[in-house]
């Protein structure tokens, strides 16, 4: 079995941790090796600089010092578990990736998008998404959601403005790379965001 790496991407509370994991569970009962991951995150160095990340006291963190602590989270995770896993023949399926920092850093933060895709080449060493599926809601949609879960982290806390940019890049690469990048609808059941997810992978996993 070929393995592949598949991100999801989305605004905050587009469902994506339940996603994963239900996706993670139909792959592994069809005998698939699977790798569940997130960014920032995925190892201890990368964990430990989430937190400074997420830490909603972290008021003073400026854009740029943002955008190079998600690269170096990025490129510690990539060389420490993505890269052995698919090496290895897994099934990767990390909880956003490069394009959360573009969408995020380069259209919420206004950073200039030839920076970002600079550094995503130097964090990723090549290493990218076969697929990339994004869970397109509304934002202030998904910021109620995402209160209603939990307390609110630093990037949550950003005005509605911010989180509509990120919306916006998102549904931009998705119309700028279609080959690899399909958004589903979140808004649905889970259980319809599920089928349509797996049928995205189904089809990345049977190409010869």
């Amino acid at each position: 079995m070929n393995g592949a790496f598949i991100t999801l991407e989305g605004v905050e509370g587009c469902g994506k941790t339940t996603q994963m994991t239900l996706l993670r569970d139909r792959l592994e009962r069809e005998g698939r090796r699977v790798l569940l991951t997130r960014e920032p995150g995925g190892t201890p160095i990368a964990e430990a600089i989430r937190d400074i990340l997420l830490d909603p006291a972290n008021t003073a963190l400026s854009p740029v010092a943002e955008l190079l602590l998600y690269e170096a989270a990025r490129a510690q995770h990539v060389a420490e578990r993505i890269r052995p896993a698919l090496d290895e023949g897994a099934i990767v399926i990390c909880d956003r990736f490069a394009d959360s920092t573009t969408a995020y850093q380069g259209a919420g933060r206004v950073l200039p998008g030839d920076t970002v895709r600079n550094l995503h080449r130097l964090a990723t060493g090549a290493v990218w998404p076969d697929l990339t599926i994004v869970l397109d809601i509304p934002a202030e949609e998904g910021l109620k959601r995402a209160a209603a879960a939990r307390t609110r982290d630093r990037i949550e806390r950003e005005p509605l403005e911010f989180h509509q940019r990120v919306r916006r890049e998102f549904l931009r690469i998705a119309e700028s790379e279609p080959e690899r990048v399909k958004v589903v609808d979140a808004a649905q059941p889970p259980e319809a965001v599920a089928a349509a997810i797996y049928e995205l992978v189904r089809m990345v996993l049977e190409q010869p």
